[in-house]
């Protein structure tokens, strides 16, 4: 039996109605437009994590390994136990809130943050076990959980637009267009490099948007080979060869590969810490995790059709188990959360249906460990440009609201708003959540209104409270 027939049998493609070398190109597909991640994880990730005596460059560097592992591992346990053509790695989003929110603006130690997901994985692989997560996603109100996307879609945004230097604070408006638009040549590749990016993916470019990353990278090599400053010097890197950023000469070196100064930092994270304070930290990831990765696998599933008549997605305990364990390795290697990439949907779109174009997704991505060195090098303004083009991308969810039904809109529209708005994603998810009961009572609709959302919506109150009024900070 050759390898060919033997893959057609174990991930039963035939009755999938697709082929191998669909499946083998619909991974391949899958993989170009996910694979951003290993460069975008670590720039954001990095913001938040410092370890003493680790270069910015290689720092990136050993983020790039981790989220490669933990993708690979996700990936793989989706292909073999769900068989499911879904791709996996550290979410943008979930790095966005793990980095900004948690440790730069709550100020908890990234190394509690770890610890945080690392508890949130193992909640995920025992309640994934007794179906728990399944019964949950079915309570949830529905306007919400179609927002979600969109909201992150726009924090992401803003973020990558931030980074960029498009937009800068302002006093009166709180932020505005960066008023030194034209005499900053970062801003200005950004903005080349940007559209460069919408172009191609409008295109249908397969790997569109990091091909408009390392157009921009090189551009940005080129101004500064020329005598302008588009590389801060700060993101000159470690592991990149022979590259004139600071006037210094970087040299490669397999100090990229060992992230034994990440993997385990977790377990430092438990000391000195409160358990309510570390129960609310671990209770935020776990939610925003939750819908994230449930609302992607129905979205997808829906693409390819799995959905069953009453829209839901049968054996979801399986693809939800893969980003349990995915979330579990990564945080005790020193990544941020793993959950399901929309991108997953580009692959569907080419014809993979089974967990073979999953397994072609995870063996690309340990290939790509070979290349690790290279995502040192990349420039933030270079990087977050990807947080803009599937910010936008993101923005296509809200079409599954129903707007004219007020008690839809009004959840869903506090939750899409409040998340850029607050810079927090924890806070949009919870303002749609209070708000559903109280419209529905409002509009003579309380038995739409399950115990369980009121129970959630109480809770969200006394968060609200917790994270305002200092009690949360005081405890660390």
């Amino acid at each position: 039996m050759g390898v060919k027939q033997t893959l057609a049998e174990y991930f039963d493609v035939e009755d999938h109605g697709s082929t191998v070398r669909t499946e083998l190109l619909a991974g391949l597909t899958t993989f170009l437009t996910m694979s951003y991640i290993v460069v975008v994880n670590p720039a954001i990730l990095s913001a938040a994590i410092s370890i003493e005596g680790i270069s910015p460059g290689r720092l990136k560097a050993m983020l790039a390994v981790v989220t490669i592992i933990s993708a690979a591992t996700a990936t793989l346990v989706m292909a073999l136990y769900a068989n499911r053509p879904f791709g996996q790695a550290p979410g943008l989003g979930l790095n966005a809130f793990f980095a900004f929110t948690v440790v730069l603006t709550l100020g908890v130690p990234w190394q509690t943050a770890l610890a945080a997901v690392v508890v949130e994985g193992l909640l995920f692989i025992g309640l994934t076990a007794i179906g728990a997560r399944e019964y949950v996603i079915r309570l949830f109100p529905e306007p919400v959980k179609r927002a979600v996307g969109s909201g992150i879609g726009l924090f992401l945004a803003i973020i990558g637009f931030q980074a960029m230097r498009l937009v800068a604070s302002d006093p009166t408006t709180f932020v505005t267009f960066s008023p030194v638009f034209a005499k900053d040549p970062v801003a200005l590749l950004s903005v080349v490099g940007l559209f460069l990016t919408f172009g191609l993916y409008a295109r249908g470019v397969k790997g569109s948007v990091v091909i408009g990353i390392l157009t921009t990278t090189a551009l940005g090599y080129a101004a500064s080979a020329l005598g302008y400053v588009a590389f801060p010097a700060e993101e000159a890197g470690g592991a990149i060869v022979s590259a004139s950023l600071t006037g210094t000469t970087q040299t490669y070196s397999l100090a990229a590969y060992d992230i034994t100064p990440l993997a385990g930092a977790f377990i430092d994270g438990f000391a000195n810490v409160d358990a309510f304070t570390f129960s609310l930290i671990v209770f935020t990831f776990f939610f925003v995790d939750f819908f994230d990765t449930a609302g992607t696998l129905v979205g997808v599933g829906q693409v390819a059709g799995f959905l069953d008549e009453e829209g839901n997605l049968p054996d979801i305990d399986q693809p939800l188990m893969a980003d349990a364990v995915g979330t579990t390795v990564g945080g005790i290697l020193g990544t941020s959360t793993v959950t399901t990439f929309i991108e997953s949907a580009t692959g569907v779109e080419e014809g993979g249906r089974t967990g073979l174009t999953a397994l072609t997704v995870a063996g690309l991505f340990l290939l790509s460990l070979a290349f690790v060195p290279l995502a040192a090098g990349i420039p933030s303004y270079a990087s977050h440009l990807a947080l803009v083009v599937i910010g936008i991308m993101m923005l296509g969810n809200a079409v599954e609201v129903e707007w004219d039904d007020v008690t839809n809109a009004i959840p869903a529209g506090m939750t899409i708003l409040v998340m850029p708005f607050t810079f927090s994603i924890a806070y949009g998810i919870a303002a749609g959540i209070v708000s559903y009961p109280i419209v529905k009572v409002a509009a003579g609709e309380r038995k739409d209104v399950h115990l369980g959302q009121w129970i959630l919506a109480v809770a969200f109150v006394l968060y609200f409270f917790v994270r305002t009024s200092g009690v949360l900070q005081g405890q660390l």
